[in-house]
């Protein structure tokens, strides 16, 4: 009979892969129990996707725009009556020598002046825009005189009395008197600009809607607009029916109507 005893057969026998199975939180492949970096993964996938359907959705109650715009042109014209006349008007002498000419025309010039600031022309509106010598030649080219010219560009807002500063110039200076054109204009425009940009703008809306609904969508904001410079019709007017009330011997003057046209480019949105 043996004495020796199996001591292994006495002790406790320890399960290391199922004994703490209830207090080891990993699986026996290592992975923890209801989880791991796929559910993780999956979880913040999950997320982003919400919020980007939530993003979206924003964006589409915020912007009805579809993206597609239209460029249109639009013009307005309004008609002003003109209050500011111009003209040019100066003194043309011949004599033998140039000196002799031109002391004529200063003499001619100082009275064209004095006549002019006596019946409503103002001093600063007076500018001298030429003046000229030169020599007169026969057909031999032998010199036979000289000839001065000495022209003022005069501003006036009186136009009621600019007929008889005109007569009144005439009959200082006599038969060597040049007049040479007269033009009126509007000296303040900012009201008629802004009516006739007014006038564009709706016109431009106006054509941007018919096409829009000939292509099945509507217009939205505006994106971009340019104002063209003002494409009044400058020194060209319409007569109209009353004129101006002339002095007696007096030069008529009819200041007529002046135009002035806008022209607009406007870029809108369409709708989707």
């Amino acid at each position: 009979m043996s004495d020796h005893i199996d001591a292994s057969s006495d002790q406790p026998t320890h399960d290391h892969e199922h004994g703490h199975d209830h207090g080891d939180p990993w699986g026996p492949r290592g992975r923890r129990r209801g989880g791991g970096p796929r559910s993780l993964f999956l979880l913040v996938f999950a997320i982003v996707i919400a919020a980007i359907a939530f993003i979206g959705e924003t964006l589409g109650h915020t912007n009805s725009s579809s993206g597609a715009t239209i460029t249109v042109t639009g013009s307005g014209t309004v008609t002003g009556k003109p209050n500011t006349m111009s003209f040019q008007i100066g003194v043309q002498n011949v004599a033998t020598s140039a000196k002799e000419a031109l002391k004529e025309n200063n003499t001619q010039m100082g009275k064209l002046e004095k006549s002019l600031l006596s019946n409503g022309i103002v001093k600063k509106n007076m500018q001298t825009s030429g003046l000229n010598i030169y020599a007169n030649t026969n057909s031999a080219s032998v010199i036979t005189g000289f000839t001065v010219q000495d022209n003022l560009n005069v501003t006036t807002h009186k136009l009621n009395s600019a007929g008889a500063a005109l007569d009144a110039a005439a009959n200082a200076v006599g038969n060597n008197i040049q007049l040479n054109g007269v033009t009126f204009s509007i000296s303040n425009q900012s009201k008629l600009l802004a009516s006739a940009r007014a006038r564009a703008i709706q016109n431009a809306h106006t054509e941007a809607t018919q096409i829009a609904k000939g292509a099945d969508t509507t217009v939205g904001s505006i994106a971009r607009v340019i104002d063209q410079e003002n494409t009044g019709t400058g020194g060209v007017f319409y007569p109209v029916a009353t004129s101006l009330k002339a002095a007696t011997g007096s030069v008529p003057i009819q200041s007529g109507s002046q135009s002035i046209n806008v022209q607009v480019n406007v870029v809108y949105h369409l709708n989707s």
